[in-house]
């Protein structure tokens, strides 16, 4: 009786690993669809044009929220995002990068007109009154506060870099200082999903 229930509970552990295999992700960024299903933004970019998602259907769009002032992590991502666009070579045609101030107090659009090309002619900076930052920052769960300090304030803000298909769907949500071969590699799979 022994041998029989060990056999059998032998043949259920054996059998219970027949079941189809599941594939690891193709991404490095953290897979954030179902959560921000529908998120989208109404903001003008700094040449003045009303600007959202649909906009950019078509394209892989990368999505930073952050401010002109920012002195350590905006400019970083910004950066590394200048140097991903670089690695695409002609696929980067296919990719808009966007820079959403969370600021709008001081990011004027001659400021962001300024600031964002500065990183790739490519880029685009977005901004909008205080309802309409606060409704984007809102729909991609990104907080932000002023903070105050010697020459006035910072604002402590989300870090992370949104990637959203050519469909216009949220997919993945890269942390700050991830490696730009692997954002790279992201947004190279998301351009061959069509």
């Amino acid at each position: 009786m022994f041998l029989r229930n060990l056999l059998i509970l032998l043949l259920f552990i054996i059998f219970s690993g027949c079941g189809e295999p599941k594939l690891p992700s193709p991404f490095h960024a953290a897979d954030v669809g179902a959560k921000f299903a529908g998120a989208d933004f109404k903001l003008t970019d700094h040449h003045g044009v009303p600007r959202t998602l649909a906009d950019f259907r078509g394209k892989v769009v990368v999505l930073f929220f952050g401010y002109v002032h920012c002195p350590d992590v905006c400019p970083t991502t910004m950066a590394d995002l200048a140097q991903v666009m670089t690695n695409l070579g002609k696929d980067a045609a296919r990719v808009q990068v966007l820079f959403v101030t969370v600021d709008p107090e001081r990011d004027t659009r001659e400021l962001l007109s300024q600031y964002v090309p500065a990183f790739s002619p490519a880029f685009l900076g977005l901004s909008g009154d205080k309802a309409a930052t606060e409704a984007a920052a809102r729909a991609f769960e990104v907080v932000y506060q002023k903070q105050p300090s010697k020459t006035g304030y910072n604002v402590d803000h989300s870090s992370g870099t949104f990637l959203i298909d050519q469909k216009g769907r949220v997919r993945l949500l890269a942390p700050f200082g991830q490696q730009s071969a692997w954002m790279e590699q992201d947004i190279r799979v998301l351009l061959a999903l069509n």
